[in-house]
């Protein structure tokens, strides 16, 4: 079985109305022909900013890079949230069985503009938006993720100076 390590983001920032998250939705390919892919209503599908971790790098420096290409954001580490763990098998290519381990990491919002990524960075996020903490359990597609929120929202709570 193939193995891949990403690592990935939680940003928050402070809003009148509470913490807001970065979030993105995925570029996905149009199922059949571009007719039909036209008719179809399209789910929107929110995720974290993640990406493979490069040779020579660390899990941590990963998350801040691929939340920058993906969201246009710069961000500070706060703590490491949690290790997910599954199995999926490859929609491309070979159509490998992988087990992926994805490092996700609490950050604070530095400074950027969200979605103002790279032209090329378009055939992986779609958009990049911000969406209030207290939602995005329930609007998340991914269960890790949804667990790497929630322990975000706990952190948070715990440590009001940040």
């Amino acid at each position: 079985m193939v193995r891949e390590i990403s690592a990935g983001g939680v940003v928050v920032r402070p809003a009148a109305a509470g913490w807001q998250m970065a979030a993105i939705e995925p570029q996905k390919e149009p199922s059949g022909s571009a007719p039909a892919a036209k008719k179809q209503s399209r789910k929107v599908i929110l995720a974290l900013p993640k990406g493979l971790v490069d040779a020579g790098e660390k899990p941590q420096q990963t998350a801040l890079r691929e939340v920058f290409e993906e969201t246009g954001l710069t961000a500070i580490s706060i703590t490491k949230l949690a290790d997910i763990k599954y199995v999926y098998v490859r929609s491309w290519g070979d159509q490998q069985r992988v087990f992926k381990i994805v490092s996700f990491y609490l950050l604070r919002y530095q400074s950027g503009e969200i979605d103002k990524i790279a032209p090329a960075m378009r055939i992986e996020v779609r958009r990049a938006l911000w969406i209030p903490l207290d939602e995005a359990v329930r609007k998340l597609a991914y269960r890790g993720e949804r667990d790497a929120v929630r322990r975000a929202q706990e952190y948070l709570k715990s440590h009001p100076e940040i």
